[in-house]
């Protein structure tokens, strides 16, 4: 079957193998594989390369079961190791714990029942973390996209706030310009408020004091003005002779066609 599990069982002793052959006899989930000696389990190992566990004697010849299972874990660290040994006490065993080289010592001779269940408790832990693995690398994957996106994100606002300070750069001059002119200069949006003006227009409409931004253009002008800028619904450029505080201007009125700048520009210009 191709979804069994592989489990390759290691022992310089054949009998010890048949009755391990003979346990897994009747779990279809299992595929067994044997080896004598721990480098024809290496040898195993290579040629099959998709074996979940490895279950040792711990005394064979020329090579421990710990020091064969050391290997297996430097090659192939996703394996279960379980060694199984008559030598509870064994201090290499113990090391090998504790090093996390194997999972579980099982002492011989085993209860078959317990030896399964912990076959299957082992196998049961190494998806478990194989499922942390894979939802820590998940997250890992997400946390990069997460921080992708800031960085992407830092880089707009970034951008975005340059030119923002670009543009206020701009019209911090763009309003120097326009107070420095020697005319009048008013803008009007299309609810008829007064939203932009020079000095020039706040010397001559100081209206009460606090100017005259964000008053209605019909509070602020005598009637003259406003019925220059009533003509733009007949005309394109109306134009007018006005005189304030006994000072006469020339009063031109003109359409803005801008998208972000619709509304009506206002300009005075003094004569003489």
């Amino acid at each position: 079957m191709a979804d069994q599990i592989k489990i390759l069982c290691v022992d310089d002793e054949r009998n010890v193998l048949k009755s391990l052959r003979r346990l897994f006899m009747d779990e279809d989930d299992y595929e067994i594989l044997v080896a004598e000696s721990g480098a024809e389990g290496l040898e195993v190992l290579e040629e099959e390369g998709d074996i979940r566990m490895v279950i040792s004697d711990y005394r064979m010849p020329e090579m421990t079961g710990v020091e064969f299972l050391h290997q297996v874990n430097e090659k192939w660290p996703e394996t279960m190791r379980i060694v199984l040994s008559g030598y509870a006490d064994t201090a290499a065993v113990v090391e090998a714990i504790n090093e996390g080289q194997i999972y579980k010592f099982i002492p011989k001779p085993w209860n078959d029942e317990e030896l399964l269940s912990n076959i299957s408790a082992a196998l049961q832990h190494q998806e478990m973390r194989w499922e942390i693995k894979t939802l820590n690398d998940e997250l890992q994957k997400k946390n990069a996209e997460l921080q992708t996106v800031n960085d992407n994100l830092e880089n707009i606002v970034a951008k975005r706030t340059e030119a923002l300070d670009l543009r206020n750069r701009v019209l911090q001059v763009s309003q120097g310009v326009l107070d420095a002119l020697p005319v009048v200069v008013f803008g009007i949006d299309t609810e008829q408020m007064i939203v932009s003006c020079n000095e020039y227009a706040q010397d001559l409409f100081p209206y009460g004091g606090i100017g005259p931004l964000g008053n209605d253009r019909q509070e602020v002008f005598p009637p003259e003005i406003n019925k220059l800028i009533d003509q733009l619904e007949h005309e394109r450029t109306p134009k007018a002779m006005i005189e304030l505080h006994k000072q006469k201007f020339r009063g031109e009125v003109r359409h803005l066609h801008e998208t972000l700048s619709q509304g009506i520009v206002l300009v005075l210009i003094p004569e003489g």
